[in-house]
């Protein structure tokens, strides 16, 4: 499913290992009331524990847990997101004993927590703004999610930014932070870059760094590609309608994506985007799930 170079590091994560060659599925799991896709539908434990339950029966190999939504909105601060984040790591920890859990968060606080309760990755989609998250990571033998965000602060929408050539910037930014990252002492096993499509970015800039994903599978750190539902690719296709109808563009982006070499795709649709990588992997290899036809 990859285009692996001779360098290429393998992921582990809670001892499963994600080598070269693979890509993981990893599910989204939004506790926000204001949530800009699924509108605070996972807010309630039990909701959102069933939900956890959908997505790993239809195939998602871990989960990313978040408590504050990505872009502009209501202000939450530390001690209402470890609220919303931690216990429930816990619970689903307590229910899923080998699952892989990821937190989304750029708090070192609550990095820490969420590590505490059982979460082994910290998806930080700011980029290092708290200089403290990667020694929280550290400090539990936590994997960690170098994204790129152009030096835009948490929770804040690009205007007029501008670069150069952005995937040179993206490719920068990242790679030095998964050194900073490894100095700090988190393990290099457990590091992903991630080119953060709209974090600090436009589309055409989203588009050109999704389209050039190959060049950031050859620096040899596994990618995250998260994309999924964004507004890039709303405005890519021309979308003015309900995020629903961008489910098509993040799926294609999917496909390609994987066929590249991403080793973690994460996602809102699940069992759609489990499809999406088993044909992908069905594609690379040449053997199918099953096979019947014009056998006898």
């Amino acid at each position: 499913m990859s285009r692996p170079t001779t360098h290429a590091r393998d992921l582990v994560l809670r001892g499963r290992r994600f080598a070269p060659g693979e890509t993981a599925l990893l599910a989204i799991i939004n506790r926000t009331p204001d949530s800009f896709y699924d509108h605070g539908a996972f807010v309630e434990d039990g909701a959102a524990l069933a939900a956890v339950r959908t997505a790993v029966a239809n195939g998602a190999d871990a989960v990313d847990i978040g408590g504050v939504r990505a872009g502009p909105g209501d202000d939450v601060d530390a001690a209402e997101e470890v609220r919303r984040v931690v216990p429930f790591i816990a619970a689903v920890r307590e229910q899923h004993p080998d699952l892989v859990i990821s937190v989304d968060t750029w708090r070192a606080a609550v990095a820490d927590a969420a590590c505490a309760a059982g979460a082994d990755l910290v998806n930080d989609a700011w980029a290092g703004h708290d200089p403290e998250i990667l020694a929280a990571a550290a400090a539990h033998g936590a994997g960690y999610v170098c994204a790129h965000t152009g030096g835009h602060p948490p929770r804040t929408d690009p205007h007029r930014v501008r670069y150069a050539d952005v995937l040179a910037d993206v490719l920068e930014r990242t790679t030095a932070l998964a050194e900073s990252a490894v100095e700090a002492g988190v393990r290099e096993d457990g590091i992903l870059i991630d080119a953060a499509q709209d974090f600090g970015k436009n589309t055409y800039h989203s588009l050109a760094a999704t389209g050039r994903v190959g060049e950031l599978v050859g620096t040899g750190w596994p990618v995250l590609l998260a994309v999924s539902n964004k507004k890039f690719v709303a405005e890519a296709l021309g979308l003015t309608g309900p995020k629903t109808d961008r489910v098509t563009g993040t799926l294609a982006t999917t496909a390609v994506a994987a066929w590249e070499g991403v080793r973690v795709v994460r996602a809102h649709d699940v069992a759609a985007t489990r499809q999406v990588l088993d044909m992908v992997a069905a594609l690379r290899t040449g053997t199918p799930a099953q096979a019947r036809r014009a056998l006898a």
